[in-house]
C-alpha cells in the first residue's frame, strides 16, 4: 500500500466546487485513490507505491485554482503549508460581505424611489452593482483565462452582466444579492449540518480526573495511559474504556448503545468510554489508551462515513459535469436561433437566456444528496448502529437474504444448565457433582456453566482431581482417588465403550460415566433473545425475502431456534470453513439483491468480510469487528437492524424526492422562461431557493419516528 496523506480543507462549503477539487486531484498521476468527505472537509488521498514526493504543493493548487479561499492544511504535518485565517477573521470576511450586501440593496432601493436624473441613478446601480458583484466578475475573469467556463461564478456574473447591459439594473443586482444571501445561507447550512449531526455523538470527552495516590488531577484524555486509575464523579462522562475498582453507579449509555434505560455497574464491570455517570462515584482502570477507546473509534467511523460514497452521489457528481454545459448550450441557443427564424428580437431572447445560465447551477442536488446520506449516518448512530459509509446506507435499500450466525446474535451467547438427568439411581447433586469436578479446569463456556450452577446451589465433591486429559471434540476425562470422570459427548463414551441414554433435546448434552459407568447427563442450552422473533418479523415487513442460520450447533438445536425465531431456512454443525462454503451458495441465489451476514464481529470475520453488508453485532469492543464489519450494532438489540434498513428506506427517500424536486422546478422554470412566462427571479428562485429547501429536506434524515 503506498503512502497515504490527508488535508483538511478549511472553508470548503460549495459542493460543486468539492467534486470538481476531488476530480482533478484523482487525476495527478502520483495518486492511486481518493476520497474528499465535505461533511467533515478532509481529503483523504493515498499515492502510488513508487511515488515518494511531497504532492502537498500539487494539491494546494488544484484547490486554490477551484476555491481561493479555501485553506489547506495537511494533517501528517501539523504546520500550514499555506497561512491561514483565523476564526476572527473569518467572521470579520462574513460581516465585511453582510454589509456589502446591506448597503448595494440599499443603494438600490433609495435610488429606485428618489427622482433623480438618469445619470445619476446609472452610476448608483453601477456601485450597487460592483458592491455585491466584484468579487463574482473578478473570479469570473480569472476562470476564463483559466478556461473554466462553466463554473458559478462565471455563470453569476454573466447573467447579472447581462441583465446590466440590457438595462434591468433591479433585476441584475438582485441576481448577485440572491447569489450571495444564497451562498451564505449555503455556507451556514452545511456548517449548521456538520454540528447537528456531530452533535448526535456528542460523547468526546473534554478531560479525565486522573488520580495518583490521594491527588487528582485534570488532564487530556489522551495523556492517560494504560493501567492509570482515573475518577468519575456523577454527571461526569467516562472518558476512557477501563474497568471498575471501587464503586458503583448507573450509567446513561444512550449516546452509544441507543438505550433509554442505565445500566447498573458494580466492581469488576466493564464500562465504555462515552457514557455518562448518572449517580456514584467510580474509581476506574484505564484498560485502552484513548487512540483505541470506543468514544474515539465511533468518532472516527461516524466522521469517516461520507467518505464512502452511493451509487446516488457519485450519479450526481457525474451528472453535474454534463447538466451545466448542456444547459449552457440550451441558454446559447435559445438567444440565437429563435431570432434569427425572426420569432421576436435578439433582446428578448438573451433576456430568456439568462435565466438558463441561473438555472444551469447544479448546487440543489451536489450538496443535497452527499448531506442527506451523511444526515442518514448520523441518525443511525444516534440509535446506536455505526454505518461506516453512504455505499452501505444506500445498500441497505436492497436487502434480499440476511444469514445470521446462532450463538451471540440470535441467541445470547450466555449458556445455562437447563435440564438435569440421572440414570442408574445417581441423584441430581451427585451427577453435577461429578460433572464439575471433570471441568474444573476448563475455561470452555459449556464449562463455565456447570461449575456456575454448581457453586449457586452448594453443591461441591471431596475429590480433587489429579490428572485431566482432553480429548478434541469429544470432552475430558478426570482421574481422582477413587476412580475417573467421562465428561463429554456421544463421541467420547462411544470411544470407550459406555452405553449412554439417546436423547433428542435441543440443547448441548453433556454424558457423564464414573469408572465407565453411565450416570446421567447434563442439558447446557442457549437462551434465545426475547426479542428475535420480533425482529426477523420487522425484516420481513421491509422486503428481506429470506433470513438463513448457520452454526456449528447441533441439527435439533438449529432446528428449535430457527423454528422459535421464525427463520427460513437453517444449516447446523458447521466448522468455520463451511460457513463460508454455505454463505457462497447463500450469495448465488440472492441474485441481483444485497446479501447480508450478521455475527458477533469476532468468529465470523471471513464471512463478514465476504457479504455485500457485514453487521457486527455488540461488536464496538472488538477490534476484528470494527475491521470486518460495514455495519456495526453497539449493542446485542437485534431489532437495530429494521432500524437501520427504516433509516436507509427515508434516506433514499429523500434523496429522490429531492432529485425529482430540483430537476422539476429546474426544467419547469427553463419552460416557462422558454415561453417568456417568467422572469429571472423565478430562475433565481430554481436555484437558490431550490438549494436551501432540499437542504432543509435533507436535513430530515438524521431523524426517525419511533
Amino acid at each position: 500500500m503506498g503512502q497515504k496523506k490527508e488535508y483538511i480543507l478549511e472553508g470548503l462549503c460549495c459542493a460543486n466546487c468539492a467534486a470538481k477539487i476531488e476530480k482533478a486531484v484523482g487525476e495527478l498521476p502520483e495518486v492511486k485513490e481518493i476520497s474528499l468527505n465535505l461533511m467533515n472537509s478532509k481529503l483523504s488521498v493515498r499515492l502510488n507505491d513508487t511515488q515518494t514526493l511531497d504532492i502537498t504543493d500539487k494539491i494546494i493548487g488544484i484547490v486554490t485554482m477551484y476555491e481561493e479561499s479555501v485553506k489547506v492544511k495537511d494533517l501528517s504535518d501539523q504546520g500550514d503549508k499555506k497561512s491561514h485565517t483565523d476564526e476572527s477573521a473569518d467572521k470579520g470576511e462574513f460581516k465585511l460581505f453582510l454589509l456589502r450586501l446591506l448597503a448595494a440593496v440599499g443603494i438600490m432601493a433609495l435610488f429606485f424611489f428618489l427622482k433623480v436624473p438618469a445619470g445619476i441613478r446609472l452610476a448608483a446601480y453601477i456601485v450597487a452593482y460592483l458592491l455585491v458583484g466584484f468579487d463574482v466578475l473578478l473570479s469570473a475573469i480569472k476562470n476564463i483565462i483559466k478556461g473554466k467556463l462553466f463554473d458559478e461564478n462565471f455563470l453569476m456574473g454573466f447573467a447579472s452582466l447581462g441583465a446590466f447591459l440590457m438595462g434591468d439594473y433591479l433585476e441584475a443586482v438582485a441576481v448577485l444579492v440572491f447569489y450571495g444571501v444564497g451562498e451564505l445561507l449555503q455556507d451556514m447550512a452545511v456548517g449548521r449540518s456538520r454540528k447537528n449531526i456531530t452533535g448526535l455523538m456528542d460523547i468526546r470527552p473534554d478531560y479525565a480526573n486522573r488520580m495518583d495516590g490521594d491527588s487528582i488531577s485534570i488532564v487530556a484524555p489522551d495523556l492517560i495511559n494504560t493501567g492509570d486509575m482515573i475518577l468519575v464523579k456523577p454527571g461526569e462522562k467516562i472518558p476512557l474504556d477501563g474497568a471498575i475498582v471501587k464503586g458503583s453507579s448507573f450509567l446513561d449509555t444512550k449516546a452509544l448503545t441507543g438505550e433509554s434505560v442505565p445500566r447498573e455497574v458494580n466492581p469488576g464491570d466493564e464500562v465504555m468510554s462515552g457514557s455518562i455517570n448518572n449517580s456514584g462515584v467510580l474509581e476506574i482502570r484505564v484498560t485502552k489508551p484513548y487512540g483505541e477507546s470506543t468514544v474515539s473509534k465511533i468518532l472516527e467511523l461516524v466522521q469517516n462515513a461520507g467518505s464512502k460514497k452511493a451509487e446516488s452521489e457519485k450519479f450526481i457528481t457525474k451528472f453535474a459535469r454534463y447538466y451545466t454545459p448542456a444547459v449552457v448550450g440550451l441558454a446559447v441557443a435559445v438567444a440565437v436561433f429563435p431570432p434569427i427564424l425572426g420569432f421576436d428580437t435578439f433582446t428578448v431572447w438573451l433576456y430568456r437566456a439568462l435565466s438558463f445560465l441561473i438555472i444551469s447551477c447544479p448546487c440543489a442536488l451536489v450538496i443535497s444528496i452527499p448531506l442527506s446520506f451523511f444526515g442518514g449516518i448520523g441518525g443511525a448512530a444516534k440509535h446506536g448502529i455505526l454505518v461506516k459509509g453512504g455505499n452501505y446506507l444506500d445498500a441497505l435499500n436492497q436487502v434480499d437474504t440476511i444469514v445470521f450466525d446462532k450463538t451471540g446474535t440470535l441467541t445470547k451467547g450466555v449458556f445455562e444448565v437447563s435440564e438435569i438427568c440421572p440414570a442408574n439411581e445417581t441423584d441430581a447433586s451427585e451427577l453435577i457433582s461429578l460433572a464439575a469436578l471433570a471441568e474444573s479446569n476448563s475455561t470452555h463456556p459449556i464449562a463455565k456453566s456447570i461449575i456456575s450452577y454448581a457453586t449457586c446451589n452448594g453443591i461441591a465433591s471431596e475429590l480433587r482431581v489429579d490428572q485431566v486429559k482432553e480429548v478434541a471434540g469429544k470432552g475430558v476425562i478426570a482421574e481422582t482417588a477413587t476412580g475417573t470422570i467421562y465428561a463429554g459427548n456421544d463421541k467420547l463414551m462411544k470411544a470407550y465403550d459406555i452405553n449412554v441414554e439417546q436423547s433428542d433435546a435441543a440443547g448441548s448434552i453433556i454424558h457423564i460415566a464414573f469408572n465407565r459407568k453411565y450416570v446421567g447427563y447434563i442439558l447446557i442450552s442457549d437462551r434465545i433473545k426475547a426479542e428475535a422473533a420480533e425482529a426477523i418479523t420487522a425484516l420481513k415487513h421491509l422486503g428481506v425475502r429470506k433470513t438463513v442460520m448457520l452454526t456449528g450447533d447441533l441439527q435439533n438445536v438449529a432446528k428449535k431456534v430457527s423454528r422459535l425465531c421464525g427463520i427460513d431456512e437453517y444449516e447446523a454443525e458447521l466448522l468455520p470453513q463451511d460457513k463460508v462454503r454455505w454463505f457462497e451458495k447463500y450469495k448465488v441465489s440472492a441474485g441481483n439483491g444485497k446479501i447480508v451476514f450478521v455475527g458477533d464481529g469476532i468468529n465470523d470475520a471471513p464471512v463478514l468480510a465476504g457479504a455485500d453488508i457485514g453487521i457486527a453485532m455488540g461488536g464496538i469492543g472488538s477490534d476484528a469487528a470494527i475491521e470486518a464489519a460495514d455495519v456495526v450494532i453497539m449493542n446485542d438489540d437485534i431489532t437495530k437492524i429494521a432500524t437501520a434498513i427504516r433509516i436507509a428506506k427515508k434516506t433514499k427517500r429523500i434523496v429522490y424526492q429531492n432529485i425529482v424536486f430540483a430537476l422539476g422546478v429546474k426544467l419547469l422554470i427553463m419552460i416557462l422562461a422558454f415561453l417568456g412566462l417568467s422572469s429571472i427571479w423565478f430562475a433565481i428562485f430554481a436555484d437558490v431557493g431550490v438549494a436551501m429547501l432540499a437542504l432543509m429536506n435533507a436535513m430530515r434524515a438524521m431523524y426517525l419516528k419511533k
